[in-house]
């Protein structure tokens, strides 16, 4: 099942795709579920509540393959250059506050791994290293979707041609291919074991 399926049972379907930009949306709609799964399994670790360590590592590998690699790699190989194209600069605002974010996203994922592996190998002490993570991921996280829901993508929406719009659908199913499958996989997994 690639992500696109996945997608619509999660969103109700892409059946009312207007372009390109929508997709990215519903992605976000998806990542914000895993961000749920993430409050829940924080909230666990500063209480003291048992936190099952697979799903620590889903919550890990959900951000680094469908956040960074499917969704940040949509924006990063298709719209970001697109958008260069037609005159937004590389540079400052909007795309360059948002690189700089998904690298950040970037680090904190990674860290999150690491800590998240030590944690599931016995390793009581990086239970700090995990919260400090998380706690970066969802403070970095609902700021930069709001700056993308409500900023770029309608300006993207204004800038773009019907023909590019389809261009970035085409692209962008590319990397859902590459990567979608194996996403869908982490959030279920995830959200069936973090949630009560």
């Amino acid at each position: 099942m690639n992500i696109l399926r996945g997608s619509e049972q999660l969103n109700g379907g892409y059946s009312n795709m207007k372009n390109a930009t929508f997709m990215l949306e519903q992605d976000h709609r998806i990542i914000e579920k895993a961000l749920g799964a993430m409050t829940v399994a924080l909230d666990k670790l500063k209480t003291g509540r048992t936190v099952d360590k697979d799903a620590l590592e889903s919550i890990s590998g959900f951000m680094s393959s469908f956040a960074d690699k499917c969704h940040h790699g949509k924006e990063e190989g298709y719209l970001f250059p697109i958008l260069e194209k037609q005159g937004v600069p590389a540079q400052g605002c909007p795309l360059g506050i948002l690189i700089a974010e998904h690298k950040k996203g970037r680090t904190l994922v990674a860290e999150l791994s690491v800590s998240a592996q030590a944690f599931a190998g016995g390793d009581s002490s990086a239970k700090a290293g995990l919260i400090k993570s998380l706690q970066g991921i969802l403070e970095l996280y609902p700021g930069h979707i709001w700056k993308e829901d409500f900023l770029l993508f309608p300006m993207a929406d204004k800038i773009l041609n019907p023909e590019q719009q389809k261009e970035l659908e085409t692209g962008f199913e590319k990397v859902e291919n590459q990567f979608g499958a194996e996403a869908h996989s982490c959030l279920e997994k995830l959200t069936a074991s973090i949630n009560p």
